[in-house]
């Protein structure tokens, strides 16, 4: 059976819709948690490799030994062909692996805001059959840096790289179509500092009315592209 790894980098910020899109893969679930001391995994050819959020900021990668070894660690996935993906979090350490360092983006972003498909997005295989504007989860205050040959697919107002191909298999999402019901609730009660207010930062009562079947629809429509190739 596929194996489907999951780095998590924190107790609160789970894989969320991304469990059940596996589990539907037939794919068995493996979840590293090396924050806690986890040893990163041996990943068979082919089988995917998922790096989720966490509150860390890799602008400051170096200040975790952890991070430093997933940024390793990415390098030689990218070299051996592994499908990787990385979430928020994980999209800058992707980004950072290849050499582009993590930037402050110019809005932080808690709530659900349209992403819109860049030019290039319109036309790329994993997202041609989606709408030109969408609403997604966002839960962030950084953006991956953009290593030369990436392609920024999506962007949103607040945050000029939302969706990014550095290469081919190889995905950043800064945003989080994962989102659940429960994901939400965790973010809500061990993250509530970065409910502050700002230009693009819902209430608790904008937060408890969100409907994340659409979002979990279309993140499992780009996934599955993603990991045929």
């Amino acid at each position: 059976m596929m194996r489907c790894h999951f780095i998590q980098h924190a107790h609160f910020e789970t894989p969320g819709s991304l469990r059940s899109w596996a589990e539907n893969k037939k794919m068995e679930i493996k979840i590293y948690h090396p924050y806690q001391g986890d040893d990163l995994p041996t990943v068979a050819h082919q089988e995917p490799v998922i790096f989720l959020g966490g509150p860390q900021s890799a602008r400051e990668y170096q200040q975790y030994d952890y991070l430093e070894q997933e940024v390793v660690f990415i390098k030689h996935l990218i070299q051996h062909k592994h499908p990787v993906l990385g979430i928020c979090l994980g999209a800058q350490l992707i980004g950072q692996s290849l050499g582009a360092n993590t930037e402050r983006s110019p809005e932080k972003e808690v709530g659900v805001f349209p992403l819109t498909l860049t030019p290039e997005g319109k036309t790329h295989p994993y997202l041609k059959d989606f709408p030109r504007s969408f609403d997604v989860m966002h839960w962030h205050y950084d953006m991956p840096g953009l290593p030369f040959g990436a392609k920024v697919l999506a962007q949103s107002q607040g945050c000029p790289r939302q969706i990014i191909e550095f290469a081919p298999h190889i995905l950043g999402l800064q945003c989080h179509f994962e989102a659940t019901k429960a994901w939400l609730a965790d973010l809500e009660q061990y993250a509530n500092t970065d409910l502050q207010p700002s230009k693009f930062t819902q209430t608790k009562e904008e937060l408890q009315q969100i409907d994340f079947n659409e979002m979990n629809s279309l993140l499992a429509k780009l996934l599955d592209k993603w990991l045929l190739g």
